[in-house]
């Protein structure tokens, strides 16, 4: 079995992007400067967005984040995904984040590469709480998303997205929790039988 690469800049494809610095006292400069740090916050926001969707199934929001011909790469413990295209993408997080599942999705220390005006990378922390109800099974764990956007329309999207589990425990359910509220019970993805 090969060992897996070690999760790094290099290995990740991020490279430096323009410095966080200021160009210039010339209005243009100064105008590009704060554009840089507005795209910076629209990542931010996007990738937010998207976890707020994840946990919430909310797949109409979440169409609008993604290139149409996004690719997907994620590795955990127990699964592999390698997707292509928005459609595809979409339809297997629906399936996932269906009824019988409650997510919890929390993203943090971004570091945002601009690339140039409509190019950028991003990696993120991420640490996810899963209950799959319907095969009696909790997860717990953290990974490192690394992703590569691009900006269409003045919008930003995801057109590349990879994941890898830094860690991740399953952890079989004796029984069903007692849920006072299950928001994915109502509005996630009905089960396929």
């Amino acid at each position: 079995m090969r060992e897996p690469a070690k999760l790094n800049r290099q290995t990740m494809g991020i490279t430096a992007g323009i410095p966080l610095e200021a160009t210039g006292t010339d209005i243009e400069g100064l105008r590009r400067d704060i554009q840089r740090l507005m795209d910076i916050e629209a990542i931010k926001q996007l990738k937010h967005c998207y976890l707020r969707c994840v946990d919430t199934a909310n797949l109409e929001e979440m169409s609008e984040l993604f290139h149409d011909d996004v690719h997907v790469h994620f590795k955990g413990g127990t699964y592999e995904w390698k997707l292509d295209g928005k459609a595809e993408y979409l339809a297997a997080i629906g399936q996932s984040f269906n009824t019988r599942m409650i997510g919890q999705h929390n993203g943090h220390h971004p570091e945002i590469q601009i690339l140039s005006e409509t190019e950028a990378t991003g990696v993120w922390y991420l640490a996810d709480l899963a209950w799959q109800l319907d095969i009696g099974n909790f997860l717990q764990g953290t990974l490192l998303y690394w992703d590569r956007y691009v900006k269409e329309n003045g919008r930003w999207l995801i057109i590349e997205t990879h994941y890898e589990r830094l860690y991740e425990i399953n952890t079989p359910l004796l029984k069903e929790p007692n849920l006072s509220s299950h928001y994915l019970g109502v509005h996630g993805t009905p089960m396929q039988e």
